[in-house]
């Protein structure tokens, strides 16, 4: 859109986002551990093969960074080092793009043709720092969102300024029966399954469907939680030759270093498909611009400080602070304040 109308994206004030790349390279510099030296930091792709090896490339490239595979780093006298022409070079922080279990095949699995041998032994000793840091993909596991407003009044001993979804954990005898009664209203989903798979969305569902999900809900209820069927937001989308409404969620992206970033704009995820729900790429969902008007914004942008229990950073692995560099869903009333495009 920008290049396609660049006098309509010029004249409306639009939020910038070119700067991310920089911005995500200032928060791994900010969370390397204390050496002395200036952090070398290096993104860790799967490979070529990978969905998503195109944008592991664009952003090592715009940070300036080197893109490496497991293969090319090494533990050496107890530091973490990349294979260069001119001999190993100690890597300081490393923003993977691969999943926990695949990190190190001496702790995970051993199989692991991805990862590097002896790399979680290196962090252990805080001699790295890996983001985000292994272990927090459980804030992914969606029987975690049910619980979402108690940690917030836990750790920040505030009140969440938007409510949660109602959410029913299946492993709960009371949530059980009542998604059991219901099942045709709810959607389901599996807890471990991500991409949107493995999701019942009941007033869709025959009653065969219904039956069979029924009996998988009580064979493995905590595997399973249910929502009601939200209103997704639509957006007009070109569908061959002319405009459709389709339905979209935004998920906004979050650097936590020095300071905390929201980025202005995020990723808007459509499903393509006409009536569908599921917007996961893997499933034929795409994307959308999502663009935030300068004038919604405070100048200089909206900061605001946070305030811990100390307790919750002394949890953090050795005292070392790690970052939380990811994405966090909201509520897509807020999608008023966003200019949304095709």
């Amino acid at each position: 859109m920008k290049r396609t109308f660049p006098q309509i994206f010029g004249g409306l004030r639009i939020q910038p986002v070119e700067d991310y790349p920089e911005r995500l390279l200032a928060t791994l510099q900010h969370v390397a551990p204390h050496n002395g030296h200036a952090p070398n930091v290096v993104v860790l792709t799967p490979g070529i093969y990978n969905s998503a090896y195109f944008e592991h490339s664009f952003l090592a490239q715009q940070m300036g960074v080197e893109l490496v595979e497991g293969s090319d780093l090494v533990v050496s006298d107890g530091y973490v080092c990349m294979r260069t022409t001119r001999g190993l070079q100690r890597v300081d922080v490393i923003y993977r793009r691969i999943d926990d279990t695949f990190l190190d095949p001496k702790c995970f699995r051993p199989d692991s043709a991805l990862g590097v041998p002896g790399l979680m032994d290196v962090y252990r000793k805080g001699r790295v720092t890996l983001a985000n840091a292994p272990g927090t993909g459980v804030a992914d596991d969606k029987a975690i969102y049910a619980y979402v407003p108690k940690i917030i009044k836990y750790y920040l001993g505030e009140d969440p300024i938007l409510n949660n979804v109602p959410t029913h954990i299946c492993s709960e005898p009371d949530d059980l029966k009542y998604v059991l009664h219901n099942l045709s209203n709810l959607v389901v989903k599996p807890t471990n399954e991500s991409g949107g798979y493995g999701i019942l969305i009941g007033p869709r569902a025959t009653s065969e469907e219904l039956a069979k999900y029924a009996e998988q809900i009580r064979a493995n209820p905590r595997n399973y939680i249910a929502q009601p069927v939200l209103a997704l937001s639509r957006v007009p989308t070109i569908v061959d030759d002319h405009l459709e409404g389709r339905h979209v969620d935004l998920r906004p992206y979050i650097l936590y270093g020095k300071e905390i970033f929201v980025l202005p704009g995020g990723l808007t995820r459509v499903a393509l498909r006409k009536g569908s729900l599921i917007v996961n790429s893997s499933q034929g969902g795409g994307s959308k611009d999502t663009w935030v008007l300068a004038a919604l914004c405070r100048a200089g942008g909206e900061r605001r400080e946070i305030s811990r229990r100390q307790h919750a950073l002394d949890a953090r692995s050795g005292g070392q602070r790690q970052s939380a560099v990811g994405t966090a869903r909201r509520d897509h009333r807020r999608q008023r304040t966003i200019r949304r495009t095709s």
